[in-house]
């Protein structure tokens, strides 16, 4: 059964209708006028609405638009009842929203037909809402699930870099208590005998081997002060990179998100292996302004962009026969105009298979084998860089040479209406895999 609000001033037609729509099983509710049938159609949320066309206070073609403006009311399907067979006005009334006609004077089978084919379309649509809410709850829940996923892999990292550290200092701290415990028992032993000669204190300090104790507890706090500066500077760069506190619109030092993003993903560089250890990108930064922005949403971009980038790299390291292979990663930084910065992260990892094209955005698609994340990362940065930002994301690939990613952001929101200068590097429309392999890295 569906709920059907007729609209009309004329006590008749409202009862012809009301009986036709009741016998077919419907509930059916009246409204006198424009006004009324606005209320009534806030309140009840019908399938289904029959409005005559001409009314006091709100004629039918201004209620239609009214009630298409309203969110919750869009899908309802709406009828206009009208004597008017002119083309021009039934192109208004389209033009308000309206999803069928019904001539006057009204033929029943016709009526009735065209409800069922109304009240079906209501359906599909209703259901079609439906699912692009799952879809996009979904898609929430896996983006989330990303970000947990990269979040895991990250901890992962920085926990083996921290015990670096740490196991050295908590192994060297027996040695330090004890060169300190010597070093005390001879001072103290200075202190408390009176007769304690040079000769005493010469021997003393060979018994404790006094050059190598000294020379050896010096680099041992050396290298503790370094061990503790470092697992420091971890810290301190991953609550810098997920604090919440610096969500929001900020101005935005690209560079230091950069090299914040770098930070993070240093670990993962130590842990590689082959030919993939040791890899230092090359940082090719110009003269950026700071940029306005969602501090952390841009930072979850670049650390994605260039995560994605490690990945080609370590997945070609482990897979290429070719000795004279180095693994590279570019990155350069540069200022458009007055209005668009832009990032260039070039790798010559595997590279993006053309055939995927149309695919690597997409938050349902993924080449990442099972257990290896979600293979979000590419659509949570195109959102985050196009979606929230209203910049452009871009790249050209070939496979086994390489990917660049282009990402372009506008200095404001003001900047936004610029259109990007016609440069080398500029707009993300033009390029796509086919069109060029990545040049070199070193400039």
């Amino acid at each position: 059964m569906a709920t059907i609000l007729v609209i009309d001033d004329e006590v008749t037609t409202q009862m012809v209708l009301q009986d036709l729509l009741e016998g077919e099983g419907h509930q059916v509710i009246i409204a006198n006028n424009g006004q009324q049938g606005w209320e009534k159609a806030q309140q009840e949320q019908p399938n289904l609405i029959i409005c005559d066309w001409m009314m006091p206070e709100m004629n039918g073609v201004d209620l239609c638009r009214t009630i298409k403006a309203k969110p919750e009311l869009a899908a309802t399907f709406f009828m206009l009842l009208t004597a008017r067979e002119q083309i021009d006005d039934r192109v208004c009334g389209l033009n308000a929203g309206a999803d069928d006609f019904i001539s006057k004077p009204i033929e029943t089978e016709e009526l009735l037909a065209r409800v069922r084919s109304g009240l079906r379309l209501n359906h599909l649509n209703q259901q079609l809402t439906q699912s692009l809410q799952e879809l996009k709850n979904t898609q929430v829940q896996l983006v989330q699930s990303e970000k947990m996923s990269s979040l895991g892999r990250l901890v992962a990292g920085v926990a083996h870099e921290i015990n670096n550290p740490i196991s050295f200092i908590y192994g060297n701290i027996s040695h330090v208590k004890e060169y300190t415990h010597d070093l005390s028992a001879l001072i103290q032993t200075i202190r408390d005998d009176d007769n304690f000669s040079r000769q005493n204190l010469l021997d003393a300090l060979e018994d404790i081997d006094f050059d190598f104790v000294t020379a050896d507890l010096e680099k041992m706090l050396g290298s503790m002060k370094e061990g503790s500066e470092r697992i420091r500077e971890i810290v301190i760069a991953l609550r810098e990179f997920s604090s919440q506190e610096r969500s929001g619109i900020h101005e935005i030092d690209l560079h230091h998100a950069l090299d914040l993003a770098l930070s993070m993903l240093g670990p993962r560089v130590h842990q590689a292996a082959g030919r993939a250890s040791g890899l230092t990108p090359d940082k090719q930064y110009g003269q950026l302004p700071k940029i306005k922005g969602d501090i952390g949403l841009i930072n979850q971009a670049i650390f994605n962009l260039l995560e994605n980038a490690l990945d080609a790299i370590m997945a070609k390291s482990r897979t290429n026969p070719d000795e004279d292979w180095t693994p590279r990663i570019s990155i350069t930084t540069r200022t458009l105009d007055s209005c668009w910065t832009e990032i260039e992260i070039t790798d010559n990892g595997v590279g993006i298979d053309s055939t995927l094209d149309n695919k690597i955005f997409d938050p349902f698609f993924t080449t990442k084998p099972v257990g290896q994340g979600k293979g979000l990362g590419l659509a949570v940065a195109y959102q985050i860089v196009v979606q929230q930002h209203e910049g452009q994301l871009s790249y050209e690939s070939h496979i086994n040479q390489g990917t660049r990613f282009w990402v372009h952001l506008p200095i404001n929101q003001e900047a936004v209406r610029c259109q990007i200068s016609p440069t080398p590097y500029a707009l993300a429309q033009s390029r796509s895999p086919q069109q060029a392999v990545p040049a070199p890295m070193t400039r």
